[in-house]
């Protein structure tokens, strides 16, 4: 790194990943300035094709692939999986780790100025490229995500705490602003998408039926719902507000196991969360700790303060009977 124009302060960052992180602080740079431009900029919402899943690509998605896999050629990384591609790409042959990412997360709303941004993960390089990343979610070594909105910030874990930097757009450097980021315990805040209640299983049905009772509930107090449709601007604020993100499975055809990927989105995330002191689970089952069956497998995906995400484990236990009862009957779960 060049010691007179740094791009974030490394005091708290592995030795041996730190050229990975300039590499990615760098570009992340360089993308929020682009993205500030908007339309400015050219057509960045534009709809360029569709990745490997049917799912369709923006401008700016492909354009930030392409930036973050050149920048990264030049560091340790050999092993580099993208949301935007179908395959794993060798980078540095004698590369030691690897990077999964979703380069650009959100993008649909790109052209409405609602925060996105880009969500990585690392792990060492296996000897296979796919084995690099088809592994426990536990043996990620780092993981975090750039926030492009009212600040570029980016939130990161090394395993040992959740720290938040900062971008400085006078020095053009990413600031240490707390090195030990705490999902509150307290949150009366849900998200999730509300218009696909039909289609729910009757536990997340029952969440979410007691939170909209409100104080008349067996929970006790009124809830606020949000729903921003950018996992990032999603996971920032219950870092910062507490509460919970419910993306469940559901009953139409293809969303089975949500539309959340495990290696690109669920597991960095996860990482993220819990060792802020939240919780992160497939509605049931803890995230870290399991393995995606391919690169862009989807699984169901719920996450935030710990006593609200172990409360829908806790749904999914409750007999028929109850669970398919009204709010009054499940007194279980009042407070």
């Amino acid at each position: 790194m060049n010691s007179r124009n740094p791009v974030m302060e490394m005091d708290a960052v592995p030795a041996e990943l730190s050229a990975v992180m300039e590499a990615l602080c760098s570009v992340s740079i360089d993308l929020s300035r682009t993205i500030a431009r908007g339309p400015l900029g050219g057509a960045l919402g534009a709809e360029v094709g569709e990745n490997t899943d049917g799912d369709q690509q923006k401008a700016l998605d492909v354009m930030a692939d392409e930036v973050f896999a050149r920048a990264l050629t030049k560091t340790p990384v050999r092993h580099y999986a993208s949301e935007e591609r179908d395959d794993v790409v060798e980078l540095n042959p004698e590369g030691t780790l690897a990077l999964a990412i979703d380069p650009l997360d959100g993008s649909s709303n790109i052209d409405v100025n609602v925060s996105i941004g880009t969500i990585f993960s690392i792990y060492p390089a296996a000897e296979r490229p796919e084995e690099s990343f088809l592994r426990p979610t536990n043996e990620q070594i780092a993981a975090g995500y750039f926030i492009y909105g009212p600040q570029t910030a980016l939130v990161a874990t090394f395993g040992d705490g959740t720290l938040l930097y900062v971008l400085d757009p006078e020095t053009r450097t990413f600031t240490l602003a707390s090195r030990n980021l705490r999902v509150p315990e307290v949150s009366y805040e849900f998200a999730i998408n509300a218009s696909n209640y039909r289609h729910w299983s009757k536990p997340i049905r029952a969440f979410v039926d007691d939170c909209v009772a409100g104080d008349e509930g067996p929970r006790g107090h009124n809830y606020n719902m949000r729903w921003v449709a950018s996992l990032v601007a999603e996971t920032h604020r219950i870092l910062s507000r507490g509460g919970i993100f419910l993306y469940p499975g559901d009953k139409r055809p293809g969303y089975e196991n949500g539309r959340l990927r495990m290696v690109y989105e669920c597991a960095p995330i996860a990482f993220v969360v819990e060792q802020a002191g939240g919780r992160a689970t497939d509605g049931m089952d803890p995230i870290l700790g399991q393995k995606a069956a391919s690169l862009h497998a989807r699984t169901p995906f719920v996450f935030g303060s710990a006593e609200k995400v172990g409360r829908v484990a806790a749904y999914h236990d409750l007999p028929e009977g109850e669970v398919s009862a009204l709010f009054g009957k499940r007194g279980l779960f009042r407070s």
